[in-house]
């Protein structure tokens, strides 16, 4: 039986399984100062995006085996010291995808048709002259079919991204540093009986994708320390009143660069999920007419959660059976 701290919490069929292994689990919240303390008394941490495990946390917790992200990306758990330690990280990489492409296509959506807005405007429409200005203003709006979509990143994520574009009908172009060709099959499901297209794709050069796309959507991890991937100079390349989306990670996309290329006419508008400061504290990035905004929800819906709290679970259970 493993003793598991659940810091940020975790769905109840994911707790379900890992109490029906026999296994104890804390999801009381522990402070990020108080966590060398805590740790020593656990087997494993199960943290999302808000539980920083660092150097420190790891040398102060003598029976620390597992830690788990609940989620893809693995920023907030110093990896590389872990494995050195002989502590296994996991995450969950398949869970949230479905989640954060509806997201990105939500804020295309949006963006396209000004809705991000239009919402701000419309509760001050008072007026005959005031509605008709507003319609004729957002009447400027653009259908996403035959628009072309730049994905920079070819993981799960990325290609779910990629099969609702194709759905929609739009131009796909994919850019991985890693990866050379993208497959996967787009599925038609009618009643009982269902279809199957396969699709391939070979990714192009990042420069190729951002002078060819109507759109960008970002979907790659963004390591401590990295540089921004789109900066004033990835602007200059792009189409003029290109669209941007960002559900990965801040500092991807440098958010002062950003708005100078919003302001300059450059950038149409831009969907920001992440930011370089949680909460919003960069005013123009807050007020600003052409960005359409989330509170870093892209994985964050019920199935997803679910699917999320299962898979780790599963995951943690597998380990510590291995481990007799």
């Amino acid at each position: 039986m493993a003793t598991i701290l659940a810091n940020d919490g975790i769905d109840a069929a994911g707790k379900k399984i890992l109490e029906a292994a026999n296994h104890q689990v804390v999801t009381e919240k522990v402070a990020q100062e108080n966590l060398n303390d805590a740790l020593k008394n656990f087997d494993a941490i199960l943290v999302r995006s808000a539980t920083q495990v660092r150097k420190e946390n790891m040398d102060a917790a003598p029976n620390l085996k597992l830690i788990g992200r609940a989620g893809v990306g693995m920023d907030n758990i110093d990896v590389k010291y872990a494995e050195q330690k002989g502590i296994n990280v996991v995450n969950t990489p398949a869970a949230s995808s479905q989640s954060v492409a509806e997201l990105v296509f939500a804020h295309l959506f949006t963006m396209a048709r000004y809705l991000h807005d239009s919402n701000r405007a419309m509760p001050l429409c008072d007026s005959k002259e005031k509605f008709n200005a507003l319609k004729k203003k957002y009447s400027e709006g653009i259908e996403l079919s035959g628009k072309t979509l730049g994905i920079i990143g070819a993981g799960m994520i990325g290609k779910a991204v990629a099969k609702m574009a194709a759905g929609l009908g739009m131009n796909i172009i994919f850019h991985d540093a890693f990866v050379t060709d993208v497959k996967f099959d787009l599925s038609f499901h009618q009643g009982v009986s269902s279809q199957k297209i396969s699709l391939a794709f070979q990714c192009v050069s990042l420069e190729k994708l951002l002078t060819g796309s109507d759109f960008v959507t970002v979907h790659i991890p963004f390591p401590k320390g990295t540089s921004p991937v789109i900066t004033t100079k990835e602007f200059g390349i792009m189409k003029n009143g290109v669209g941007l989306v960002n559900t990965a990670r801040a500092g991807v996309i440098s958010e002062n660069d950003l708005i100078a290329a919003l302001n300059s006419g450059k950038v149409s508008y831009a969907a920001l999920d992440v930011f370089e400061g949680e909460p919003l504290v960069n005013k123009e990035i807050r007020s600003h007419a052409k960005i359409s905004m989330s509170p870093h929800i892209g994985g964050s819906t019920r199935e997803a959660q679910e699917r999320i709290g299962i898979e780790l679970a599963e995951k943690v259970v597998e380990f510590f059976r291995n481990l007799k």
